[in-house]
């Protein structure tokens, strides 16, 4: 596909998106709302703010001594995530660090923030269709999917800054305000930014996403749009040259020794320098945009005489969504040193012909969808039928080649969320007819049911997934895998149950997988196929246990078996428990100070290949890892909270000869992970 050609068609969309937009939001009003009492109700203005009544329209008249409304300093802000109807509120909660940390409490990454980082858990990559194959920075990203649309009476921004050992930082702000009462954008930015422990593994990292929703007057039509990039730059070390160096007084500072990626460069630690000599380079940018046009039935309810609430209840909705990508993946190494050569031979098997090492692949896709929506009850937006068709044009640009492929799909969709809020039942479905994933298919099935106040809520849900291997295991990538010919297409049934107790703080769930014609590397370029069925039980509990007024334990325990002996790395036990101190100091201060204490049983962890972003299967190197301690200290004063973290307690030991916090875990083999670690993050909300 021409390049030009896809620029201008992106800013002849934006700019058709602008103008109808502009010429909609001209039409706007100062939107009237119904009062939960007597007298006339509020008005609201572009803002959410209550526009004061005249004194004509004021009860009593121009009494100065009328109360001060309480709607003043008050704010009502929900979201939806992307493609989903369920509301959700903000979580102000200060007892669990990560859910302000874009690392889950399971994750590894290969000892600094910002790095490849995999799952302690089976993961497998559940989406049929187009997929370059790159994920281990998916953790970071920031993707559609979790795109979130708000609405709120007043403008809200929380800022977000962690500072963490050897210079680590994390930028996060959110903003989102409504232009108009049917009118809302969104602002996201995060940055991280770490030199690290050990030499060669700085990260800089930087996302932003900007969303907006809107909605005529008549509420007949709607329209969608996200912009969002991510661009990642992650230096590769290769791991250090031997353990024992770990034991070595020599090095007690980490930052010394000898990795087998890039000799001794960039020794000075600069969280300004994001140049990247070895490492990997990715950037992706999307553009989506989907506008909605409906038919059913308008209504109105009248407050008084100068007051009416327009209603409308859809019934067939038409809808049109378009998604442009570009992607850029790319491993460099422009490091020139006398043992170059040799280490890539005697570490990695990588034989090289030219000093300097450049590995890239580009990607265009551009996706159209059209879908029909009908709403059975007109009272029940939560029930809908969903059907579509979407074509797919997909360009790679290679060293000296591009290929061009297509895809052509259909899809449907069942929701169903009673009114009584007992049932929700969701099925969804997705077939590839042509193209390039001709044959692919997504079926998936969810059930869930309220037993009683007491027993909470049963889930049960069936997922069966037909994909075609990721294009890096195709011969066209620029990558050096070594492609033998083609493979089958995976296939993953997914069986799963969760009991949700609200009432006793407790859940109770299973996860039973059957996997045929599993893809992986392993080994640092080459990419194999499992021939044989194999299946795997995941079992978690999960449960809060209030051992006094304050004192509150969490627990989470993982069980995970695979049968059949697949070529799969994972701990038979996972647990994270925090136990806390929680309560409130002088009546404004909520608190919560405690430990965290993480353990998984030993295993065979995997590898990592840096020239091909990949973490692969290997079968001689066991991590027995010491449980990881973490402390903190939590707290929040109305809109402002903080987390003190002194985290890798675990690894303090006399190894080197005299006291220190050098007993390093392990991530992966010879990769391992950070000394004692102090992290200071805030976070501070203002509503204007």
């Amino acid at each position: 596909m021409n390049k030009n050609f896809f620029y201008r068609f992106l800013l002849i969309t934006v700019a058709f998106s602008a103008i109808y937009g502009g010429v909609l939001h001209a039409q706007l009003r100062p939107i009237t709302r119904p009062s939960t009492g007597s007298g006339t109700p509020p008005v609201y203005d572009a803002q959410g703010r209550v526009v004061p009544p005249t004194p004509s329209q004021a009860r009593g008249g121009g009494d100065s001594l009328k109360h001060r409304d309480n709607t003043d300093d008050s704010i009502t802000i929900y979201f939806r995530y992307f493609d989903s109807t369920r509301i959700h509120h903000l979580d102000s909660s200060i007892n669990n660090f990560n859910q302000r940390y874009p690392l889950p409490a399971e994750y590894i990454t290969l000892g600094n923030f910002g790095t490849a980082a995999h799952s302690l858990l089976f993961n497998p990559n559940l989406k049929p269709g187009f997929d370059p194959g790159f994920h281990a920075f998916d953790i970071y990203r920031f993707k559609l999917e979790d795109t979130r649309f708000y609405q709120t009476t007043r403008p809200f921004t929380e800022l977000g800054y962690l500072l963490g050992s050897q210079a680590e930082q994390m930028i996060n702000v959110v903003h989102t305000q409504n232009i108009k009462p049917n009118f809302n954008m969104a602002l996201q930015y995060r940055l991280i930014n770490s030199p690290g422990e050990f030499q060669n593994q700085n990260t800089s990292l930087n996302s932003y996403r900007i969303n907006g929703n809107y909605q005529s007057l008549n509420k007949r039509y709607s329209i969608y749009g996200v912009l969002l990039a991510n661009k990642f730059l992650a230096s590769e070390n290769g791991g250090i040259q031997r353990d024992t160096l770990l034991n070595d007084n020599r090095f007690s500072n980490r930052f010394v020794i000898p990795t087998r990626l890039s000799g001794d460069s960039n020794l000075l630690r600069n969280p300004f320098n994001t140049h990247v000599t070895t490492g990997n380079i990715y950037n992706e940018t999307t553009f989506f945009l989907r506008q909605q046009y409906d038919v059913g039935q308008a209504d109105s309810i009248i407050v008084n005489d100068s007051t009416v609430i327009r209603l409308f209840y859809p019934r067939i909705r038409f809808q049109h969504s378009l998604n442009l990508t570009k992607q850029q993946y790319e491993f460099r190494d422009d490091f020139v040193g006398p043992n170059k050569r040799a280490d890539y031979e005697k570490y990695f098997g990588l034989p090289l012909f030219l000093e300097t090492v450049l590995y890239r692949d580009k990607w265009t896709d551009i996706n159209n969808e059209f879908s029909i929506i009908s709403f059975p009850e007109k009272n029940n937006l939560n029930q809908f039928l969903k059907t579509g068709a979407g074509y797919e044009l997909i360009q790679g640009n290679f060293y000296y080649d591009k290929n061009r492929f297509h895809n052509i799909y259909l899809a449907g969709e069942y929701r169903n969320r009673t009114r009584n809020q007992k049932w929700d039942l969701e099925g969804v479905g997705k077939l590839y007819l042509n193209g390039l994933n001709n044959g692919d298919y997504s079926v998936q099935a969810i059930l869930k049911r309220e037993i009683s106040k007491k027993l909470g809520f049963l889930e049960l849900g069936f997922q069966n997934v037909n994909r075609s291997p990721s294009f890096l295991f195709r011969q066209e990538t620029t990558f050096p895998t070594n492609v033998q010919g083609s493979y089958n297409k995976e296939n993953i049934t997914r069986i799963s149950g969760s009991l949700i107790n609200d009432a006793f703080k407790f859940s109770l769930s299973g996860e039973y997988f059957l996997v045929s014609n599993y893809m992986y590397f392993d080994n640092f370029l080459s990419p194999a196929q499992t021939g044989t069925l194999f299946n795997l039980l995941h079992i978690v509990g999960k449960k809060q246990i209030k051992l006094s007024r304050v004192l509150n334990l969490y627990t989470e325990v993982h069980f995970q078996q695979p049968v059949g002996n697949p070529p799969l790395n994972l701990p038979l036990v996972y647990t994270n428990n925090r136990i806390s101190f929680d309560g409130v100091y002088y009546k404004n201060m909520n608190y919560s100070i405690g430990l965290e204490v993480r353990y998984n049983t030993p295993f065979k962890a995997d590898n990592y290949s840096p020239f091909i972003g990949q973490f692969f299967y290997q079968n001689t190197y066991t991590i027995n890892n010491r449980p990881e301690v973490n402390a903190f200290f939590n707290f929040r004063i109305k809109r402002f909270s903080a987390f003190v973290r002194a985290e890798n307690l675990n690894t303090f030991g006399t190894n080197t000869g005299s006291p220190g916090f050098t007993k390093n875990n392990y991530s992966a083999p010879y990769y391992p992970q950070k000394g004692f670690w102090f992290r200071l993050g805030i976070w501070w909300t203002f509503i204007n």
